[in-house]
């Protein structure tokens, strides 16, 4: 195998979320009967069940017939326009101030945003930290640039406030030369949030090895139980120059198809992104960027009820997996839950399968998020609520038919 078949091996997309249908289920053989269900898929939320604000059409319309050919070709960063309001709104939420013209991105999406961060930042040979399990994009980015990864490990299912990275071994990749540390917060795919003792060591960290942050902060405005946030970025001794945020509207404010993302942070880097983003995609889509328009704008009390509606959602599935025995961390953020089937006889990449043909359903297998985690799946709970209740009831019951031989 050649150099490059070596690498696009890596960057195997057949078991990603939303790409079941590359998988082959006619060869696997299924225990027990099939069950009739409407068809859930779990890779990713359901936009038809949680819908974005009626406003952004209006306000993709009002780009299209106002500003027309002028929005088309934006220049690399965005609309100056929606660049100020953008960053006025990212600067309140988290606590800090943004200079629109240095310090902030439009992307094609949080994954464009991604991919620019990490291209602006890793090299051949540069040493990468990433957290495990955690977006599986990451690892595939880090080989994409020809890095080299460190992965540490997230204790998420043996902590209850705070997410469990393993911050020795952080220490330890950083004194090794590690140069960059991606992670999520909160976490995908196990939902939970890095408490603030954590942001503060990987702060103190960062700065003592010279480290710089990427921040991927997707879900930072769906947190439940009044949970609290730190982001790492307004943390009194980061080193802005170091450190880059990522978010944008796709996932709870349910955008997705506009793909609109933003990273903020580093002047540095966020230059290096727009090199990049010139020669990769141009720009986010023109007529979409003014869509960021409804973005911390939504109505009084439309985020809080869109949390309440996700938490009952989340609520209901954890009370059916551990009702049936089947070990899993309560989502403190996001929309994700990552249960660990500790008893089958079959890898989550089967089992993903043997649902898809089995129960109706699709799962993300949890090798996704990395290479140990060959016994749970991840859900995307942003569903309809009684739709994805019934699909969990059906998972655990084929769950039941491939349990291990006593």
């Amino acid at each position: 195998m050649n150099h490059i078949e070596s690498l696009f091996e890596k960057l195997n997309a057949d078991n990603a979320p939303g790409q079941e249908k590359r998988q082959n289920k006619n060869d696997i053989e299924i225990k027990g009967e099939s069950l009739e269900g409407i068809f859930v898929d779990f890779s990713h939320g359901d936009v038809d069940a949680h819908q974005p604000l009626p406003e952004s059409i209006d306000y993709f319309n009002e780009g299209f017939s106002e500003i027309g050919s002028s929005q088309a070709y934006t220049e690399y960063r965005g609309l100056s326009e929606i660049l100020t309001e953008t960053a006025e709104k990212l600067s309140a939420f988290t606590g800090t101030n943004i200079n629109p013209e240095e310090e902030l991105i439009i992307t094609p999406g949080t994954q464009g945003a991604l991919f620019l961060a990490v291209g602006a930042t890793v090299t051949r040979g540069d040493k990468v930290a990433v957290a495990e399990p955690d977006y599986f994009a990451n690892r595939k980015l880090v080989h994409f640039f020809q890095g080299e990864l460190y992965p540490v490990h997230l204790d998420y299912l043996n902590h209850n406030e705070k997410a469990g990275l393993d911050l020795s071994a952080l220490e330890a990749a950083f004194k090794d030369g590690v140069s960059t540390f991606l992670f999520s917060n909160p976490n995908n795919p196990a939902g939970v949030i890095y408490s603030s003792e954590e942001i503060d060591r990987i702060i103190s960290l960062s700065n003592q090895y010279d480290v710089t942050l990427i921040v991927d902060q997707l879900y930072s405005r769906q947190l439940f139980d009044q949970r609290s946030y730190t982001h790492a970025i307004s943390h009194p001794d980061a080193d802005r120059e170091k450190i880059i945020t990522i978010t944008g509207p796709s996932k709870t404010e349910s955008l997705s198809g506009f793909r609109l993302g933003t990273a903020f942070g580093s002047p540095v880097i966020i230059n290096r992104m727009e090199q990049l983003q010139a020669i990769v995609s141009l720009r986010a889509s023109g007529y979409n960027q003014r869509v960021l328009k409804s973005w911390f704008s939504e109505p009084d009390g439309w985020m809080d009820e869109r949390i309440l509606k996700h938490q009952e959602i989340r609520d209901d599935i954890l009370t059916l997996f551990r009702e049936a025995g089947i070990t899993v961390r309560t989502t403190e953020a996001g929309s994700y839950v990552f249960p660990k089937f500790d008893v089958l006889s079959v890898d989550c990449i089967t089992f993903s399968k043997i649902l898809r043909k089995q129960a109706n359903v699709v799962v993300t297998p949890g090798t996704e998020f990395g290479p140990e985690f060959t016994d749970s799946i991840r859900l995307n709970f942003s569903q309809d609520h009684q739709n994805a209740v019934d699909a969990v009831k059906r998972i655990i019951t084929v769950a039941g038919y491939y349990q291990n031989e006593p």
